[in-house]
């Protein structure tokens, strides 16, 4: 299982940014974008900024946005402004001819899976409306990933099931993953290493969630799972938190697994490339590059 790396960019480079999901809060978007424009050339229309009900603008703009980018062979990369929901609704329209990174995560991971589905790469990282908030190595990361340059390992914080594996990264948002299993655009996962974070959902939520994955078969040959930040995901006043649970399901699975890696809704979000070989060693809580696809 391997999956096509989009050529690296070059300082001065032009990026678009997209709005495939949800509308945006204008100051954190300015920040975000003053942050990108200090390394690309950011580019996008004024219908970035459009609204429909909680989407950035109908289907028929935010695909047109999209697919332009996307078949622009100048534009290197594509940046999306913010989540939220809606990027799923644009697949069955998408058309991905030549490899170029989607830049993004949770709603974003819809359009990941769909380039993993036909064997790109891409890049799980902040949004525009969250870069901005960002310290300066996730920034730096961040370009070093887009330049095809190595990435430090990056350490979590605690073994759940100890051991190592390898295999290409895959995952992102625990609940847009969940969302297309049984459409087209989900990849396979067998081989894989498995990152998953999410935000806002109850450890019930988690635990329904992990388990729709298992019945469906496609925790099955996962080689290692990932746990990156569960944001908000606890339930006020009891004693067993949304990690827990997980990490129970997780010891059930009985693959290397280790969590609290600063990758999601936190206030660090450290950028990681999906598709990509990894080597993960769970009882070192240590995710890094390279290892066997």
């Amino acid at each position: 299982m391997s999956f096509l790396a989009p050529p690296p960019l070059k300082p001065g480079d032009r990026v678009a940014v997209f709005a495939p999901a949800g509308p945006f809060d204008r100051p954190s978007f300015d920040k975000g974008l003053e942050v990108l424009g200090r390394r690309y050339q950011p580019v996008f229309t004024e219908r970035l900024f459009e609204t429909h009900r909680y989407l950035a603008g109908t289907d028929a703009s935010r695909g047109a946005e999209l697919q332009r980018a996307l078949d622009d062979h100048e534009i290197r990369a594509l940046f999306a402004a913010r989540g939220g929901y809606g990027s799923m609704r644009l697949l069955p329209a998408m058309r991905l001819s030549s490899p170029k990174h989607f830049v993004g995560f949770s709603d974003i991971t819809a359009l990941h899976l769909a380039a993993q589905k036909i064997g790109w790469q891409s890049l799980h990282a902040p949004v525009l409306t969250q870069l901005g908030k960002q310290p300066s190595d996730v920034v730096e990361r961040l370009f070093a990933a887009l330049e095809g340059q190595a990435l430090a390992p990056l350490r979590g914080t605690r073994t759940v099931v100890p051991g190592m594996a390898e295999g290409p990264l895959l995952g992102g948002n625990l609940s847009v993953l969940t969302r297309l299993i049984g459409t087209p655009f989900m990849p396979v996962l067998r081989g894989c290493v498995l990152l998953l974070e999410d935000v806002g959902e109850r450890p019930y939520r988690l635990d329904r969630m992990w388990m729709h994955l298992k019945l469906s078969g496609l925790l099955e040959g996962v080689r290692g799972v990932v746990f990156g930040d569960f944001t908000g995901c606890d339930e006020k006043d009891e004693t067993y938190t949304g990690a827990d649970v997980l990490e129970e399901l997780a010891m059930e699975l009985g693959v290397p697994c280790a969590s609290g890696f600063r990758i999601g809704h936190g206030d660090v979000n450290l950028p990681v490339i999906l598709g990509a070989p990894v080597r993960l060693d769970a009882t070192s809580q240590v995710l890094s590059s390279g290892g066997t696809t």
